[in-house]
């Protein structure tokens, strides 16, 4: 098991969200801000199996408007291993 820990735009929160959710991923969303700037984004959690990374990813780049200003990224992706996982 991964979770895959996704940094993007608040304008991108909902369309990546909703698409990944009719692609059967479970996502939570969590508002946060960073960066330089302090604009606001979004962190998504997405719990999903490895062979499953490449198709989220996918998703996450047809569903994020590409960035106006040059040297800016649509998202950063973080997928890192679960040793344990429980739903109570």
């Amino acid at each position: 098991m991964k979770l895959m820990i996704t940094i993007l735009r608040d304008s991108d929160s909902d369309p990546v969200s909703q698409a990944l959710i009719s692609a059967g991923f479970g996502v939570t969303r969590v508002a946060t801000t960073g960066g330089v700037l302090r604009r606001g984004s979004s962190t998504l959690m997405i719990g999903l199996e490895e062979d499953k990374i490449d198709q989220a990813i996918a998703v996450i780049r047809a569903h994020t408007a590409p960035p106006v200003d040059p040297g800016v990224k649509r998202a950063t992706v973080f997928v890192l291993n679960v040793e344990e996982f429980t739903q109570v």
